[in-house]
């Protein structure tokens, strides 16, 4: 297996918990914006200034386009993107601080935060467009806030090439999830509930992926479905090893040595449900 593939459950965990914690909802809402989800759109493109929802649905790829109109460009009317970043890296500090009190302020933590901020700071920024977004960011101060920060780079470069991966596959965003499905990785009603697509956009696709071969009669993944979705896959994890090159092996095999209690922690204390739509199993 990749360090790319051995890595992502560790750093998407330890990032993505900002988008299930009941402080980033709080948060949003004392910023003015309205609903869980114009709190989510707002505040993961808010690194690159007050994107228009063509802009967003382009590079979050996999989302309704009506879903993200519903809400931006309104929530820029709202708050600045540059308080909805401080608002971001503050739920972090805090939702942090109560999910895993003992890691935060560790010289464990400290150390991992270093290893991955030198990943990050490695990649070209060429075809990444949230990840060169973030990577303009200033870093944080502090070491857990740091780590943070990383796998947030992280996780945006791998989504960057899992983007241009789909893209060259030729899959929409509901195809993209209809075949995700079928494999088994996420349930249906996970995926479909908090991605919008009505049940008629999910036949369709199915329908698209039939005539090409990909799925059989009853939905699941043909032997061909099944080849394309792991090159998908495979090119995914190809174009996201750059940072585990520049780190190299031994220093890379530290990271996920620190870095993967600290992400079962989270899992452990509810930061991060699984099965959850962004399709990370637990650390």
């Amino acid at each position: 297996m990749s360090y790319a593939r051995r890595m992502w459950p560790a750093f998407e965990t330890y990032h993505a918990h900002i988008y299930f914690v009941p402080e980033a909802a709080e948060a949003y809402r004392r910023l003015g914006l309205k609903g869980g989800w114009m709190g989510y759109f707002a505040s993961r493109a808010a690194a690159l200034g007050p994107a228009s929802p063509e802009l967003v649905t382009a590079v979050f790829f996999n989302f309704h386009p009506a879903m993200v109109a519903r809400a931006l460009p309104d929530a820029w009317t709202l708050a600045s993107p540059e308080d909805v970043v401080a608002a971001r890296l503050e739920t972090a500090d805090v939702a942090l601080r109560r999910l895993i009190p003992g890691h935060v302020g560790s010289p464990a933590e400290a150390e991992a935060a270093a290893l991955a901020r030198e990943a990050v700071e490695a990649p070209a920024l060429s075809g990444r467009p949230l990840f060169a977004a973030l990577r303009s960011l200033p870093w944080p101060d502090q070491p857990h806030l740091v780590l943070w920060h990383a796998c947030t780079l992280l996780r945006e470069h791998r989504g960057d090439g899992h983007v241009a991966s789909l893209t060259a596959a030729g899959l929409d965003g509901c195809e993209a999830h209809v075949t995700l499905t079928a494999t088994g990785s996420v349930p249906r009603d996970t995926l479909q509930s908090n991605r919008k697509w009505s049940d008629e956009e999910w036949a369709g696709a199915e329908d698209r992926l039939r005539a090409r071969g990909w799925l059989d009669a009853a939905g699941s993944l043909t032997d061909a479905g099944r080849a394309g979705r792991a090159e998908v896959e495979a090119r995914t994890d190809e174009l996201a090893e750059e940072p585990w090159r520049a780190l190299g092996p031994e220093r890379t095999e530290r990271l996920l040595e620190l870095l993967t209690p600290m992400a079962r922690a989270i899992n452990a204390a509810g930061g991060v449900p699984v099965p959850n739509p962004v399709g990370v199993p637990a650390a």
